[in-house]
């Protein structure tokens, strides 16, 4: 038989051994794979949409000017020049002396020929405008962008006006059904004719 030696007697000063000591056994956790929730979801994190995604500004579509309007501005542009020409022909019929009659025929004509410059390349390519335009509220524009043409750009245009008038002039005829209202000379120089104001 054992003897267990007496313990001596604690004072309340000293710690106390533990009663018992609490046994934790290591917890096997099984690894788990993180699954985000679907987009969307409250939860979800909140990114920018990519570029591109988000739905563009549909621009107003143009106010084509009428068939009536060009009309009118081709024939208000073509009037003066008209007239200028018509003095020189006035002055081939009242002269009897040829040099003379050559000389102010070829003044009216250059003229009727600087004025129809000025007008349908120079205003119109810089402003839009020719003055029949003006009068008639209507601006020539490109139809990309809606930019003026410049001289050069309006200077081929006035020249591909030929192919409006090739096919018994059905290029002039064209906006009357076409969605843009444009001629050939329209089609192939990209541009279109606008109301303004």
């Amino acid at each position: 038989m054992t003897v267990t030696p007496p313990q001596p007697p604690h004072t309340p000063w000293e710690p106390q051994p533990p009663q018992y000591a609490p046994q934790y056994a290591p917890q096997q956790y099984a690894p788990q794979q993180y699954v985000p929730p679907p987009y969307g979801g409250p939860y979800a994190p909140q990114y920018p949409a990519p570029y591109g995604a988000y739905p563009q500004p549909v621009p107003p579509r143009p106010d084509y000017a009428s068939w009536g309007s060009r009309v009118g501005s081709a024939l208000v542009d073509g009037l003066i020049p008209g007239v200028v020409a018509s003095l020189g022909l006035l002055g081939l019929a009242l002269s009897n002396d040829l040099g003379v009659v050559l000389g102010i025929a070829g003044v009216f004509y250059l003229a009727a020929f600087a004025f129809a410059l000025w007008n349908t390349c120079y205003r119109q390519g810089t402003t839009g405008q020719s003055l029949g335009k003006q009068l008639m509220g209507t601006r020539l524009v490109r139809a990309r962008d809606g930019g003026t043409l410049g001289f050069w750009a309006t200077l081929a245009r006035q020249l591909a006006h030929v192919l409006d008038a090739a096919p018994l002039y059905l290029g002039y005829l064209w906006p009357l059904w076409d969605e843009r209202r444009q001629t050939f000379s329209d089609k192939v120089c990209d541009t279109v004719v606008v109301r303004v104001g």
